[in-house]
Order: C-alpha cells, then sequence, then structure tokens
C-alpha cells in the first residue's frame, strides 16, 4: 500500500518536472525566434526595397509590401555599373589578399613565437602598436608608394598594402605559443630543419587559427571601401564595394537599386558560409573570436 502511493506521489512529480521541462522549452524557444527574427529583419527588409520604387521606399508611414514585384531594380544595376567587371577585381583582390595574409601572417606568428632572435620582443610591440594608428594616418605615403610602382588602378595597387596585418600576425602567434615544444624537439630529431617544421607540423595544426584569419580576412578584403577608392579612378577597374557607393548620386539615391546591388554582391559570401558553416564555427571557437 505505502510502496503504490510512494509510486504515485513520484510519477506525479515527475509529470509536474517534465511538463516544467518542456514550458521552460517553450518560452526560450519564443525568445530565440523573436530574436532570430530581429536578426533577420534588416535582411529582410532590404529584399523588399530591392524589389520597390523609390517612392514605396522613401513613404512615410513605410510600405512593408510594394504594390509590384520590381525585378528590373535588378537589370539597372548593370546599367549604371560594370557590375561583372567589378565582381571578378573583388575577387581577385580577396583572393589575393586572404592567400597573402595565411602566408605571411602564419610565417611572422611562427617567427614570433618559437624563434629567438635579437629585439624580437621590441619588433613585435613596435607591430603591434599599428593596430592603434587609424588606416587613414598612412594612406598619403601608402598612396604614394603605388604611384611610383606604376600601380595605380591594379590589382596588385589594391592588394599590396594589405597583404600583411598586425592583426593575422598576433592571432597566429598566440595559437603557436600555445603549442607543445615537444613537436619541434621531435621533429630536430628526425633531422627536420627550421622551415620543416613549420610547413610540415605546425602549420597543420595551425588550421582553426588560419580559418579563423582566413574569414576576417575574406569579409575585410570583400567590403574594403576606402583605399580602392583612392588608389583607382575608372570604374571597370574598382571593386564592387566602391561600384556599390558610386550608386549613391549628389542629389537623388535610388534605394532600390543600390539594395539590389548590395544582395548581388554579399551573395558570394553568404553562399560561401553556407556551405562552409561548420568550419567558419570551429574557427571561431578555436580562436576565441566572436562575431
Amino acid at each position: 500500500m505505502r510502496s503504490s502511493e510512494a509510486h504515485t506521489r513520484s510519477r506525479r512529480r515527475a509529470r509536474a518536472s517534465g511538463g516544467g521541462r518542456r514550458g521552460n522549452n517553450v518560452w526560450a524557444h519564443v525568445v530565440l525566434s523573436i530574436g532570430g527574427f530581429i536578426m533577420v529583419f534588416p535582411f529582410l527588409w532590404q529584399i523588399i526595397m530591392s524589389l520597390s520604387t523609390t517612392a514605396e521606399v522613401t513613404s512615410v508611414p513605410p510600405t512593408f509590401w510594394p504594390s509590384e514585384l520590381r525585378f528590373d531594380n535588378y537589370a539597372e544595376v548593370f546599367r549604371q555599373v560594370p557590375f561583372l567587371d567589378q565582381f571578378w577585381v573583388s575577387v581577385q583582390v580577396t583572393v589575393a589578399t586572404v592567400v597573402g595574409q595565411i602566408v605571411l601572417c602564419s610565417m611572422a606568428g611562427y617567427a614570433f613565437a618559437r624563434m629567438r632572435f635579437a629585439a624580437s620582443a621590441v619588433i613585435f610591440a613596435v607591430m603591434l602598436s599599428i593596430l592603434m594608428i587609424p588606416n587613414q594616418a598612412y594612406i598619403i605615403p601608402q598612396y604614394q608608394i603605388v604611384q611610383s610602382l606604376g600601380w595605380l588602378d591594379t590589382v596588385p595597387g589594391i592588394v599590396i598594402p594589405t597583404i600583411f596585418s598586425a592583426f593575422g600576425t598576433f592571432l597566429m602567434r598566440q595559437f603557436f605559443v600555445n603549442l607543445p615544444g615537444e613537436l619541434e624537439e621531435a621533429a630536430r630529431l628526425d633531422g627536420a630543419n627550421s622551415f620543416q617544421i613549420f610547413w610540415k607540423v605546425m602549420l597543420p595544426l595551425a588550421r582553426p587559427s588560419i580559418g579563423a584569419l582566413a574569414i576576417v580576412t575574406t569579409l575585410a578584403a570583400w567590403n574594403n571601401l576606402l583605399w580602392p577608392l583612392v588608389v583607382t579612378s575608372r570604374a571597370e577597374h574598382r571593386p564592387l564595394s566602391v561600384g556599390i557607393a558610386s550608386l549613391n548620386g549628389q542629389y537623388v539615391i535610388d534605394y532600390p537599386v543600390m539594395m539590389a546591388a548590395s544582395l548581388m554582391a554579399m551573395a558570394p559570401i553568404l553562399i560561401l558560409f553556407i556551405i562552409m558553416q561548420r568550419r567558419v564555427m570551429e574557427g571561431l571557437a578555436h580562436s576565441g573570436l566572436k562575431g
């Protein structure tokens, strides 16, 4: 009798706790859904604006759905800017910048982390001080150097000043510092030199940090505006970031066309993120970076 009563009470407590957990899960899903919608709403609003007219976009109160979907705004982008040429320039600039930063920053980071040479700490401190200087401060000497090399209106002129970064070196150094020294000792016992240790032992282990550096560099290179705007003058030699900015007229701004161009420029990065989503998350988690 007592055992049956105890069993009944335990079942009631289990039902109560299960109902409480289900209620908590429901509220958690509600809160997360609201937060997700708030984060996605600007992107959805951008899509709606790209299919609207200028009058609908600038109307007060705002029009949340156009009376007619105007897909010709996307065709208008190709009429106003050389979109395909600028897209190809953006691809070249992004790929060259990412590859260059991965190679140079990983080598510099390994040297600062594992090699002992004169004034290494001082050199590293001076390099980190670059992070405190805004890019606009040295844009004039950079322009003079690029001009003297005859690289104006060229992809090398856009890429070379951004092919190395103090942040990337710091990121890679922090990863190499935390690797156990026994790996290098074992490789040296096998007869490997410093470059072989770096290339065959250390660099494969640094894939998470390399992935994080590639993500940050891709976003920065694809969205870079100021330097390409300064170093290029012809529309077909400019990347998409500058091309989209040129749609901002002096007196009138065609918001639907600008939003359509922004969506088309955003699409490759969004598709790349969807394909590489797992690696992106792993890279950010191992590097400690947060969006």
